[in-house]
C-alpha cells in the first residue's frame, strides 16, 4: 500500500513539474511574436507546413461529415414533419460544435503529431543546442514561428470543414433526399446568429489552435532526446491534445450558451 502511494505521488508531482515547465515555455513563445514580426518568412513556411498541408483531411473530413449530418438528420426531422429545418440543423451543428472540435481534432492528429516529432528530432540530433552555440534562440527562432502558424491556421481551417460541411448537408438534403433548396438555405439563414454562433465558434477554434499548438511543441522540446522518447511524445501530443479539446469544448459551451 505504502508503495502504491508513493507510486502515485511521483506521478502526480512529475506531471504537477511538466505542466510547470509548460507554462515557463508559455512566455517566451509569446515574446517571440517580435522576431516573427521582424522575419515573416518564418511563419509563411510554417503557415504553409501545418496550415496547407492540412487541408485535403480538412476537406475530405468536412464533405463526410456534412452528408451525413444531412442523411441523420433528414431522418430524425422527417418524423415530425420538418424536412425545411434540416439545413438550420446541418449549420448549427457545424458552426457551434462539429467544426471547431473535429478541426482541432484532426489538426492534433496531423500536425500536432509532425510538430512534436520534428522539434524532437531537433533537439534529439542536437540542433536546437546548435542554434544555442551561435548566439540564436531556438525558442524565438523555431518554436514561435510555429506556435502562432498553428494559431492561426485552426480557425482557418474550422470554417473551411464547416463551409464544405453545410455543403455536403446540401447535396444530399436538396440532392438527394428532394428537400426544397430555398427552404434549406433560408433556414439556414435566419437560424444561424452570425454573434451568437459565429462568432462563439470562431472564438473556439481559436483556444483549441492554442491549446493544441502549445502541447504540440511544448511536448517536443521537452521529450527525451532519444527515438523512442520522441515517438512517446508524439503519442502524448496527441492524447493530450483530444482530451484538453473535449474538455475545453465543454466549459466554452457552457460559458457561451449556458
Amino acid at each position: 500500500m505504502t508503495h502504491l502511494l508513493a507510486q502515485l505521488g511521483a506521478w502526480g508531482l512529475n506531471g504537477m513539474a511538466r505542466l510547470g515547465r509548460a507554462h515557463l515555455l508559455l512566455l517566451p513563445l509569446l515574446r517571440g511574436l517580435l522576431s516573427i514580426l521582424r522575419r515573416p518568412r518564418l511563419l509563411l513556411d510554417q503557415l504553409y507546413s501545418v496550415g496547407v498541408l492540412t487541408i485535403l483531411i480538412i476537406t475530405v473530413a468536412g464533405l463526410f461529415v456534412g452528408m451525413v449530418l444531412g442523411l441523420q438528420g433528414y431522418y430524425i426531422l422527417s418524423r415530425f414533419g420538418g424536412e425545411t429545418a434540416l439545413g438550420l440543423m446541418v449549420a448549427a451543428s457545424l458552426v457551434r460544435e462539429l467544426g471547431p472540435v473535429l478541426t482541432a481534432l484532426l489538426f492534433a492528429g496531423r500536425a500536432g503529431s509532425a510538430l512534436t516529432a520534428e522539434i524532437g528530432l531537433m533537439k534529439a540530433t542536437e540542433q536546437l543546442s546548435g542554434l544555442e552555440m551561435m548566439a540564436v534562440n531556438p525558442q524565438h527562432r523555431v518554436l514561435a514561428p510555429r506556435f502562432f502558424a498553428g494559431i492561426i491556421s485552426v480557425p482557418l481551417l474550422a470554417a473551411l470543414f464547416s463551409m464544405l460541411g453545410v455543403a455536403g448537408g446540401w447535396m444530399v438534403g436538396g440532392g438527394l433526399l428532394g428537400v426544397d433548396q430555398g427552404a434549406f438555405w433560408n433556414g439556414m439563414q435566419e437560424g444561424i446568429d452570425f454573434s451568437d454562433d459565429v462568432i462563439n465558434g470562431v472564438i473556439k477554434s481559436v483556444v483549441f489552435g492554442f491549446v493544441c499548438t502549445w502541447i504540440a511543441i511544448f511536448q517536443g522540446y521537452d521529450c527525451v532526446p532519444t527515438s523512442e522518447g520522441v515517438s512517446r511524445a508524439t503519442t502524448r501530443t496527441v492524447v493530450h491534445s483530444s482530451l484538453a479539446v473535449l474538455g475545453l469544448d465543454f466549459v466554452l459551451t457552457a460559458m457561451m450558451f449556458g
